[in-house]
């Protein structure tokens, strides 16, 4: 079930709506509102479209990189992250904020939150959590409702009449907060009708004014503790709200105030000083992401005649709109986001009037800017997204095209530990379980991922080597491993021919993250009978590099705002 506050809005739509732009938008939020996957069927069911028009929306949203189809599901894929990149970045919060969030929370060692308004609800826009048996579960992108929660008080400050009546609305029409899947089900000692919980959020909302500051004990759920203090502009109107979040394993709803405010209260003045400090130069994401191609225009025309009805420009237009704004662009003209998209006038005006009517903008007439709610088309669930999901795709491409198994690994101490495999099916194969290690300087990954580091780590490790032979033509001598690893830095690939079993040989490339450091290796292991070093090369290289590619371009988008766990 969607948020009431996050579906379309009840007033009909202007007459320059963009009809399939609207459509769009209501298959992916009923995908996020799904955990990330539906089936087509559902998908009709739940938005009411014809399936013909549900067809042309996966096609197109596919297209865009946005969807990807597995079988008879739509799965949300992680280039759809750059959406909600976009209001991230142009609210500027995270990447103003949260360096000093994060320095928060290793110095409480408790969970650290940054949280904003988001209609009657509360959104997460930063998360610095601990990793503990019990801790905070929440992802960036999260809704809550207001009154679950310490943010919620604080912004309902500054709610007028209007405000309260949509709040208890929402509440009558959802009384068990079904449609935020974030949190769990109201306790049943609320009451069927809510009046406790109403009653008390208004009085926490007053308290909240007095002392400056909100506790959640245990709203969220049993055990769980917060107390949250608002982050102001220069006008003193809250931005965000700062939250220290904890368990009452650890600290109780009493003891949580006197240990944490005194922090919390020092890194409030040095938020509002970043939020008002001028950018230092221009921002390496000030400008829009860019399509594939040399220009949208162009890319558009290409997709269309590819595609031809089963690619709907005016949805694609209207969603690639909200990349116009980022780091630098927070508030932009309609001649601004023309121009950064390469859309005519007319097209983008109608676009922007659409997703302002949704929600997904706000607008004085002059300047548009996009709201929290463009991080409910699935930031939340793409963001929890580790590198193997991120890969696997990739790496079933691969396979499809080589008719070889590929993998991916990480650096484990000496050792390379699988993460991710698509096998293929063969008399002869390769047959390597998820977490298996091998020794590093004998795999094509392992001399990938030893390549990759900086030099003076690269001779560390190599200095306390004991490398054994493993067959016959394994490379122990230090001094030749040595000269592998710079070729392999240099050339980009690494090739391994029966080094760690005979009739093994398997070829390897890097994954960088978005700091171009080297995160992982993917590769493809084959008989050493099927291929000459030469053939495999040339077979499978070019394959290769175009999944690492694609694995780094998702990393890219998915890694900007939130934590990317290598397995």
């Amino acid at each position: 079930m969607t948020h009431p506050a996050a579906t379309a809005p009840s007033a009909p739509p202007p007459p320059e709506a963009v009809g399939p732009l609207m459509r769009s938008l209501s298959v992916l939020r009923e995908l996020a509102a799904g955990g990330g996957r539906r089936s087509v069927g559902d998908l009709v069911r739940d938005t009411g479209l014809a399936r013909s028009t549900v067809d042309r929306v996966l096609s197109t949203l596919t297209r865009l990189g946005y969807v990807r189809t597995e079988g008879r599901d739509a799965v949300l894929a992680p280039r759809l992250l750059e959406l909600g990149n976009a209001y991230l970045a142009a609210s500027e919060l995270p990447d103003r904020l949260g360096p000093l969030a994060d320095r928060l929370a290793d110095e409480l060692d408790e969970s650290v939150s940054l949280a904003v308004p988001d209609g009657d609800g509360v959104r997460f826009v930063h998360q610095a959590t601990r990793r503990r048996a019990m801790s905070l579960a929440f992802r960036i992108g999260d809704l809550l409702p207001a009154e679950r929660g310490a943010p919620g008080a604080l912004f309902a400050d500054r709610w007028d009449e209007e405000d309260w009546q949509r709040w208890r609305a929402r509440r009558a029409a959802d009384p068990a907060d079904a449609g935020f899947p974030a949190v769990p089900p109201r306790r049943a000692g609320d009451g069927a009708d809510g009046a406790a919980t109403a009653a008390d959020f208004v009085a926490r909302v007053a308290a909240a004014r007095t002392a400056g500051w909100s506790l959640d004990d245990q709203l969220i759920e049993p055990g769980l503790v917060a107390v949250a203090v608002p982050v102001r502009d220069p006008d003193g109107r809250p931005v965000c709200a700062l939250s220290v979040v904890s368990h009452t394993s650890r600290l109780s709803a009493d003891a949580l105030p006197d240990a944490v405010l005194p922090r919390l209260r020092e890194t409030v003045p040095a938020m509002e000083d970043a939020l008002r400090a001028p950018q230092n130069g221009p921002a390496a994401d000030a400008a829009p992401e860019a399509r594939p191609g040399p220009s949208h225009a162009t890319w558009m025309r290409a997709s269309k005649h590819e595609l031809g009805p089963e690619f709907v420009e005016s949805m694609a237009r209207g969603l690639i709109t909200l990349t116009a704004f980022g780091t630098g662009r927070a508030a932009l003209p309609l001649t601004a986001v023309a121009e950064a998209t390469g859309l005519a006038r007319a097209t983008a005006r109608r676009a922007l009037i659409t997703l302002e009517h949704l929600g997904y903008l706000t607008t004085d007439g002059k300047l548009f800017r996009p709201t929290p709610k463009v991080l409910e088309l699935g930031f939340a669930h793409l963001s929890g997204l580790t590198l193997p999901d991120i890969a696997l795709p990739h790496l079933a491409s691969l396979v499809e095209r080589v008719h070889d198994s590929a993998s991916m690994a990480v650096l484990s101490g000496d050792d390379i530990q699988y993460v991710a495999r698509v096998p293929t099916v063969r008399i002869m194969s390769v047959n390597i379980m998820l977490g298996t290690r091998f020794p590093a300087y004998a795999t094509s990954m392992g001399r990938v991922l030893l390549a990759g580091l900086p030099p003076a780590e690269r001779s560390a490790r190599l200095a306390r080597l004991r490398p054994e032979p493993l067959t016959p033509h394994t490379v122990t001598d230090p001094a030749r491993l040595g000269a592998l690893l710079e070729e392999a830095h240099s050339a980009g690939y690494a090739l391994v021919d029966e080094e760690l079993e005979e009739g093994l040989r398997s070829l390897a490339v890097p994954v960088h993250d978005r700091t171009g450091r080297v995160v992982a290796a993917v590769n493809v292991s084959t008989h050493a009978a099927r291929r000459t070093p030469d053939e495999a090369r040339e077979a499978l290289l070019p394959a290769l590099r175009t999944a690492a590619a694609g694995i780094e371009a998702d990393l890219w988008v998915a890694g900007r705002y939130a934590r990317i766990p290598v397995q």
